[in-house]
């Protein structure tokens, strides 16, 4: 771990440009996490070291707010390089630098909340494991909610259209069934973490200032297993697939959000779960269209049907089939409303539009040409 004050580039850190997309910083974390974990590197007081540093770097650079931050303080000089120009005194010399806080937001006088802000633990690494950076001992800690899971679901047309219900899978980090949470393979016991000393939370240094976070050796448990859990590495938790009955209400369009609260992640500290938020996508369906409640179908008829007129059965929302009268002389494109079989949403209910489209055979058989034939004659059409 670095002294207060002591320089350190995260960029460098994790082996990464200052232009690194998300994309790249992840990947490196992924890659270095992978390679430094305790678990295997087991003893390494270097891996460990290493370890923190990784995940120090990782939850400023994956931010995009702390790391704007983060690249303001570095560029004025704050961590001890990258320094603007102006920013040390005269003389060259060099211990103090003179950097105008009032550079940031709020001015000097909230540069601890930055810090604070800055190395916040809140968030997870792309692993599951607890990014670095939070203030305040585990143990101390207020009790925290947990992280809100959301999930697009595509449902059905006639799902969204009429309401029923649906299956949704989500994955969710639980606590390990196997270990009940505390990472140790069941019989065996667990010991005081030393990188903590217990507390859960370690002290970290940096241009002057000192925060807190929670123990990346132990993930702020502030106790290592002495056999890990086979079930969940020791981490204490896994990711879990969980099957969800959700009831979808008749009239739900692409967009319509729905909570399911305590369904997201667990919480901290003993806190409350999140909370699962559903964002549905409704199907697009081969006969029906939707136009807000309307319901619009198109319907071919043959060219005797809307010559003669005729009577036909179109399918509804329902399931049921209604009949629609056709008229004599009918042209295509001619449009029929039946009303009150669209959607129904609340104390509203939409029509069903229903346009008619005369179709012409490609081919006629003899007797069919004759009999066009005859009727073009009396009614005095060329052909």
């Amino acid at each position: 771990m670095a002294a207060a004050g002591q320089a350190k580039d995260f960029y460098k850190v994790l082996g990464v440009s200052e232009k690194a997309d998300g994309d790249e910083i992840k990947k490196a974390y992924r890659k270095l996490a992978k390679r430094y974990h305790p678990d295997a590197n087991q003893g390494d007081v270097k891996a460990a070291e290493r370890f923190k540093e990784i995940g120090e770097a990782y939850s400023v650079l994956s931010d995009a707010q702390k790391r704007k931050q983060y690249d303001q303080m570095r560029k004025l000089g704050s961590f001890g390089f990258g320094s603007r120009a102006g920013s040390r005194p005269p003389g060259g010399g060099g211990a103090e630098q003179n950097i105008s806080f009032e550079d940031f937001q709020g001015g000097f006088g909230n540069i601890s909340d930055l810090f604070s802000s800055l190395f916040d633990l809140g968030k997870k690494g792309p692993d599951g494991a607890p990014g670095a950076g939070s203030t305040g001992q585990r143990r101390t800690s207020p009790r925290r909610k947990g992280e809100n899971v959301e999930y697009v679901v595509e449902i059905p047309f006639l799902t969204a259209a009429r309401g029923g219900k649906i299956s949704v899978e989500v994955a969710i980090t639980e606590d390990c069934a196997t270990c009940g949470g505390d990472g140790a393979k069941p019989g065996t016991s667990v010991r005081r973490c030393e990188e903590c000393k217990g507390t859960g939370s370690i002290s970290f240094g940096q241009g002057g200032f000192a925060v807190k976070r929670p123990c990346p050796a132990c993930f702020g448990r502030g106790k290592l297993p002495e056999t890990p859990c086979a079930s969940c590495s020791g981490r204490g938790a896994v990711r879990q697939r969980r099957k969800i009955s959700l009831n979808v209400r008749s009239g739900v369009e692409t967009g319509t959000k729905v909570r399911l609260s305590g369904q997201g992640e667990r919480g901290r500290a003993g806190g409350p779960p999140g909370d699962l938020i559903i964002t549905y996508k409704v199907k697009p369906h081969r006969f029906f269209k939707r136009d807000g409640l309307n319901v619009h179908v198109s319907v071919p008829i043959n060219i005797v049907q809307a010559t003669l007129g005729s009577k036909i059965r179109v399918r509804t929302i329902s399931g049921k089939r209604v009949v629609l009268t056709i008229p004599e002389g009918t042209q295509s494109g001619t449009k029929f409303r039946i009303r009150k079989q669209g959607i129904e949403k609340g104390d509203r209910i939409g029509d069903q539009y229903v346009e008619v489209v005369v179709s012409v055979p490609d081919q006629l058989s003899d007797e069919d040409r004759k009999a066009m034939e005859e009727f073009a004659e009396a009614s005095g059409l060329k052909h």
